[in-house]
Order: structure tokens, then C-alpha cells, then sequence
């Protein structure tokens, strides 16, 4: 008996040698990183980023592979059921992270059981904008424009149960006014319904709204952080317009399927703090409008769990649970 159970034992040690081993040699072939997104899209630019950094601190080539659609949950299912080996990643948003498994009745995967957090890559300011032709110079005179409607005004958003929809449900019940939700299939046709002046006013990351601003198409009343934002100085937060707790960041992150080894996660964690630390990649992404973070796995992991809690409330109060 004794002799068997030295065999069981010196098997289940090189298994685990093996593998720490096989975990130490990470990585020792190419890695694919899936964007959920389109080309081009913030997230987009953090993949092609790492992709970039990864190749060249490793020698081992990495590819960004674009699986956009369905609010997120195409790209994020095709990473949680992919072998967990840490070489197929997800750079995922906040949306399809921890809103999606509350607005949604069924998934094909749930993001906060079956996606490891690895680090947070990026931080997008949210900002409320109005039509050019809303007669609203700040908040209180919004407020104040949707309280003499009690049918409410419209805002638009870039689909339901996403961070453009639930930071408006957020705002009206924080403020006490009825808004009335026009979802767009994406970021485009809301952008162009509310500058023709078809909805009232919108909730969007600041990425790309400088323009319009310039040319008078649209008009920033606050944005959602809780410093102001670098880009516009001179634009008070919601917390500065006399609404204390209306933070609405978006965010993206990278994530591995569930069962990764620890090691693999934390080389993986290491390397994206390195590589958003660099002064020009940090400049390159405050020159589309997000800001560089990063985090180790265990504090992402936190912060996930902390989005999802605070979103499910708003998701809940809206009446949009399990709606999907």
C-alpha cells in the first residue's frame, strides 16, 4: 500500500511540476487576442497595442482577432470556452462585462464566472451632451427643461442595456425627471440623431466628440468623472453641478478564460502594467480620448465585482433585469 501511494504522489508532483513548468515557459506560441469591438474602436487600439508590445517583448507573435456584434457577447463567449492557457485573451468592455449578465435572460457564457480579470487597460470619461438647438446652457437648466415635461424627453443611446442606455437611467432617477430612451443599433446614428436635433440629449464617452463641439454640433453640459476632465477644463462634473455619487466611467480590460493559471494571469498583468506605464503609449491613448490603467489581476478582479453590483442596481431600477 505504502509503495502505491508514493507512486500517486510522485505522479500528482510531476504533473504539477509540469505544468508550473509549462506555465514558467508562457509564452511559446502565438497569441491571439480577441477585440470585441470594430476596428478602430478604443478597445481596438488597446489590443493592437498589446498585440504590438507582446511580439516584442516575447519574441512570440500576437494578433488581434475582431469579433464584434451582440453587445459584446460574441468576442467574450469565443474567449470563455477557449482552452485556459492564456493564449486566447479578451480586451473586454464594461458593458459586455457587467451589464450584460443582468439585462440579458440567457448567455451563451457568464462574464464574471467564466472570464479571469488580468488588468484594466482603459478609462473613457463619460460626458452628457445635448442637441445644439436644446435651450440648456448647463444641468440645472436640463433638469429643470425635463421637469416642465412629464412625459419626459428623449435621450438616445448606442443600444439597450449598455453604458450610453444606463448611464441615462442612472442620471433620471438620481435627479427625479422621466427620460425616454430612443435605442441606436451603435455610437454613429445616435450621434447623428442627436446632432439633427431628433433627441434631446445623450450620455458618450468623450472619444471623438471634440470635433462636433468646435463646430457648434453638439453641446457638453458635464462630464461624468470625479475630477474634471483634462481634455475639457473648463466643463464641470455632475458632482460639481450639485449631484453627489453620479460617476459613469467607461472601461476596457483584458481577461482570460476562467482557469488560467495564476502565473500565466499575473505575467500577463505584469507586462500590460509595463507596457501602459510608457510615456508614448499613454500619450497615444490620451490622444483618442481614454486614459491608461492598469491594475493587478486581484485589484481588476475587485473592481469588476464593484461595477457589476453598482450597474445591477441601476439595470434593476430601470426595470431592464432579464429583459433581453
Amino acid at each position: 500500500m505504502m509503495s502505491v501511494f508514493v507512486v500517486r504522489v510522485a505522479i500528482i508532483t510531476l504533473g504539477a511540476a509540469a505544468a508550473c513548468a509549462a506555465a514558467q515557459e508562457y509564452p511559446s506560441r502565438l497569441i491571439r487576442i480577441v477585440v470585441a469591438q470594430a476596428p478602430a474602436s478604443g478597445p481596438d487600439l488597446v489590443g493592437r497595442t498589446l498585440a504590438q508590445k507582446f511580439t516584442e517583448t516575447w519574441g512570440q507573435q500576437a494578433i488581434v482577432d475582431n469579433r464584434a456584434g451582440a453587445n459584446g457577447i460574441i468576442g467574450g463567449d469565443l474567449v470563455a470556452k477557449a482552452k485556459a492557457d492564456g493564449y486566447t485573451l479578451l480586451v473586454g468592455a464594461s458593458s459586455a462585462i457587467t451589464m450584460n449578465p443582468f439585462v440579458y435572460k440567457s448567455l451563451p457564457h457568464d462574464p464574471l464566472r467564466d472570464l479571469a480579470p488580468v488588468s484594466q487597460t482603459a478609462s473613457n470619461v463619460m460626458a452628457l451632451v445635448v442637441a445644439p438647438t436644446l435651450p440648456a446652457a448647463n444641468v440645472q437648466a436640463l433638469v429643470a427643461l425635463a421637469k416642465s415635461h412629464p412625459h419626459g424627453i428623449v435621450f438616445a443611446s448606442a443600444g439597450i442595456g449598455n453604458l450610453t442606455h444606463l448611464s441615462a437611467e442612472l442620471f433620471a432617477n438620481t435627479v427625479g425627471v422621466k427620460l425616454v430612451h430612443a435605442p441606436y443599433k451603435g455610437s454613429t446614428p445616435a450621434w447623428i440623431e442627436l446632432m439633427s436635433g431628433q433627441v434631446a440629449l445623450m450620455f458618450t464617452t468623450t472619444q471623438g466628440i471634440a470635433p462636433h463641439l468646435e463646430r457648434g454640433k453638439l453641446k457638453l453640459l458635464a462630464t461624468c468623472s470625479e475630477i474634471r476632465a483634462g481634455a475639457f477644463p473648463q466643463t464641470p462634473t455632475l458632482i460639481e453641478s450639485g449631484y453627489p455619487g453620479l460617476v459613469m466611467t467607461g472601461w476596457t480590460g483584458l481577461f482570460a478564460p476562467s482557469g488560467t493559471p495564476a502565473n500565466i494571469v499575473a505575467k500577463l498583468s505584469r507586462e500590460v502594467v509595463r507596457v501602459l506605464a510608457l510615456p508614448e503609449i499613454r500619450a497615444r491613448m490620451e490622444s483618442q480620448g481614454s486614459e491608461a490603467v492598469a491594475s493587478a489581476p486581484e485589484v481588476f478582479s475587485a473592481f469588476v465585482k464593484s461595477e457589476a453590483a453598482k450597474w445591477q442596481k441601476v439595470i434593476r431600477a430601470a426595470g431592464l433585469e432579464q429583459t433581453q
